[in-house]
């Protein structure tokens, strides 16, 4: 099946945790991607197969990165309390 890569910024104003990191994470931008893959079926319509959070923050210099799998769900919920 074909698969699609999304990829997206989430800003951070404060520091957040997600499950699956080894520990918090400074506040800042964070490249996200999404791997969806398309669905057999009369419509074009594509699932969400996975969810990567590019490690370190987008300005902090680094000689090395990572990309993580996260849970999308819990990447929306600090989302959200970050916000609030």
């Amino acid at each position: 099946m074909p698969i699609r890569t999304t990829r997206s910024i989430v800003r951070f104003s404060s520091e957040f945790v997600l499950s699956g990191l080894d520990a918090a994470q400074p506040a800042g931008e964070y490249e996200v991607e999404q791997d969806e893959e398309l669905l057999e079926a009369s419509i074009t319509a594509y699932r969400r197969v996975a969810t990567y959070i590019h490690l370190p923050a987008i300005a902090v210099p680094s000689l090395t990165r990572q990309m993580v799998s996260i849970d999308p769900d819990e990447l929306e919920a600090a989302i959200a309390k970050d916000r609030a």
